[in-house]
């Protein structure tokens, strides 16, 4: 197999997975922005000033809708009120993060890494290391997606699932994902 057939053949899964993604109807909670930031943690270090918070063991974090949970973390807040939320698992269990969709009762996206990145601006989350991310609707799956990163921006409703960068090439795909069927909305 020649070098672009091969591109061809590990790329077309990420672009049927980005177009399976394009038809959903639901984004994060928009009302998630106006709530406030509860922080739990062994130790948190707020810095006022420059709008940085340091959390260090056993995090639960609470904003609206978003719960996100670790050992670790970091959250930046810029000034038009937006947070950037880090959080690292430890060496016995993973970051989480869990937020309900607006639109569809009973929605939520949920996963889990190593390290968990949200940008509540753009709303993008990012998980690293061990990944996986699921799409749960009335607590049942609908969509399960794994690897070792995994984006998902909300505005754009779009996910990429990609390898590690020192993954053997012999070992692809270590990407994977499980999705349900869409249903076209009818106009009338």
């Amino acid at each position: 197999m020649t070098a672009p057939q091969r591109l061809y053949l590990l790329s077309l899964p990420f672009l049927l997975l980005a177009v399976a993604f394009f038809s959903g109807t639901s984004f994060a909670e928009k009302a998630d922005q106006d709530k406030p930031l509860i922080l739990n943690a062994n130790t948190v270090s707020i810095d006022d000033v420059e709008q940085k918070y340091r959390l260090e063991g056993d995090i639960l974090l609470i904003k609206g809708s978003i719960v996100v949970t670790g050992e670790n973390g970091d959250i930046a807040v810029d000034p038009e009120g937006y947070q950037f939320i880090e959080v690292k698992g430890s060496a016995k269990s993973l970051a989480s993060f869990r937020q309900r969709r607006e639109g569809v009762e009973n929605e939520f996206i949920q996963g889990y890494g190593k390290d968990v990145n949200y940008n509540g601006k753009h709303e993008v989350l990012i998980l690293v290391g061990d990944a996986s991310l699921k799409r749960l609707l009335n607590m049942q799956m609908k969509d399960q997606l794994r690897g070792w990163k995994i984006e998902y921006r909300d505005d754009t409703q779009q996910y990429r699932v990609s390898p590690s960068n020192t993954s053997a090439k012999s070992s692809l795909p270590s990407s994977r994902a499980i999705l349900a069927p869409r249903r076209k909305a009818t106009i009338q």
